[in-house]
């Protein structure tokens, strides 16, 4: 019996190789407008087609990888369909791309042209010249490139858009990050408690409680938080107002820590707090951090590959070796190999990333560059965006403010949740999309 978890997992490996077609001869018979004779359809997709000749042929390309990894593979009948649906879910991305109108510049199309001929080791027209003996369309050929970028871009747009972290879990994960780097932030509290004892009866929880819910709405209505306290607090802080000190949070319970953390200086948690002591009106006298929180970030270029039907996952990670070896050896600098090769948005300005904070790129992407010195460079990589090869230029410890934190933890929330969103994100979109399966002809 197989595992399913493993075999999602091969198959989603072998998947991000072998997109669509590994080589320009595959991709010409699926491209076609025409069935050849003996294929047919099995899938009507918005208004693209899946034939039973792609799935065939992907099933191929699928084998022959497992057979090169020694990857298990599920039977014949099981594989088909887990291919043709991964074929239907690419059709619906590329139909939703075009319908959005997504668009993509005539350069990075050039770039990507000019990877794949790279790759195959032949100059730019007779890349061409090929193509017309395989009797693939220019036009066409151009047109698929750009499928599959804006699908690329669609999905980092969209699937973002969905990952709204709350505040509570941004919060959450700020404390941990300053926990372990022995920084925290510290709160000045005061309270009103109204004492309950343990095992009181209804009548007595409720008497207890509106005694704190009146110290409450003498507060709100105005009332000196101090004076009230003085007054009714039943703790031991009541002759100092009910003000506990400054403290820092994990000093603190954590039930308070989570009733001041929204707060500002000075304002009072607009309902009680009930624990085991009794009922509590909780006011945030003050904040501060507990010490600057510092973080290391780097400045670096990209070059970036995105694998396609001309230009698979282990081609785009053999052109960017090639490329290292031409900067290591002197004949090209890394920022003229950026504007030449890379398929990213920062192409024109060298692959220039500017400075960045933990949690700004992708976890596979950080994991790549955290111990290459300044100078230095990465071997190729792939991420979700594709392949990379990236250079350290500089790296430098600074201060950031709490606005910084947060939109780095918010940055690092979404990677954490991004492969679920994606294939939420992937349901919808196929789900709103028209999708006619055919049967085998008899």
């Amino acid at each position: 019996m197989i595992d399913p978890r493993r075999l999602r997992h091969v198959l989603s490996a072998l998947f991000a190789v072998l997109l669509l077609a590994s080589a320009i001869g595959a991709w010409a018979q699926s491209a076609r407008p025409d069935i050849p004779p003996g294929d047919y359809i099995v899938a009507i997709v918005n208004s693209e087609l899946v034939t039973a000749g792609e799935v065939e042929q992907r099933m191929q390309r699928v084998k022959q990888e497992a057979a090169r990894t020694g990857a298990r593979l599920p039977p014949d009948a099981v594989l088909r369909q887990q291919l043709t649906n991964a074929l239907i879910d690419e059709r619906v991305l590329v139909t939703y791309a075009r319908d959005i109108g997504v668009k993509v510049d005539p350069a990075e199309i050039d770039r990507a042209i000019a990877n794949i001929a790279a790759q195959n080791k032949i100059p730019l027209d007779q890349l061409r010249d090929r193509l017309q003996r395989e009797g693939i369309d220019y036009g066409r050929f151009r047109d698929n490139l750009r499928d599959q970028i804006a699908v690329e871009r669609v999905r980092e747009r969209d699937v973002i858009a969905r990952i709204q972290p709350t505040d509570r879990e941004i919060d959450a994960l700020i404390d941990k990050q300053r926990a372990a780097a022995g920084a925290s932030i510290e709160y000045d509290i005061a309270q009103v408690l109204v004492t309950v004892p343990e095992g009181a009866g209804d009548a007595v929880v409720a008497e207890r409680k509106a005694r704190a819910e009146s110290a409450l709405a003498r507060v709100k209505a105005g009332e000196d938080f101090a004076q009230v306290a003085r007054e009714m607090s039943e703790d031991v802080n009541r002759s100092k107002g009910g003000e506990i000190g400054m403290r820092p949070a994990d000093k603190l319970p954590d039930v308070f820590v989570e009733v001041v953390r929204p707060l500002e200086a000075g304002q009072v948690s607009p309902t009680l707090l009930r624990t085991g002591a009794g009922f509590h009106v909780i006011k945030l006298v003050d904040k501060r951090d507990g010490r600057a929180f510092t973080v290391t970030q780097t400045r670096a270029r990209h070059i970036l590959l995105r694998p396609s039907a001309q230009l698979d996952e282990q081609a785009a990670l053999r052109r960017l070796a090639d490329l290292k070896r031409q900067i290591e050896a002197g004949t090209i600098s890394f920022e003229q190999a950026a504007r030449q090769n890379s398929e990213d948005a920062s192409a024109a300005q060298g692959g220039e990333l500017g400075w960045a904070s933990p949690g700004t790129f992708v976890p596979e992407f950080e994991r790549a560059i955290a111990n290459v010195p300044v100078g230095g460079m990465t071997d190729p990589f792939v991420s979700r965006f594709g392949a990379h090869l990236v250079q350290v230029e500089e790296r430098r410890t600074v201060e950031i403010d709490l606005k910084q934190q947060r939109e780095q933890a918010r940055n690092v929330l979404r990677e954490q949740k991004f492969a679920e969103a994606y294939a939420e994100w992937t349901r919808d979109l196929r789900a709103r999309s028209y999708i006619e399966m055919r049967e085998p002809p008899q």
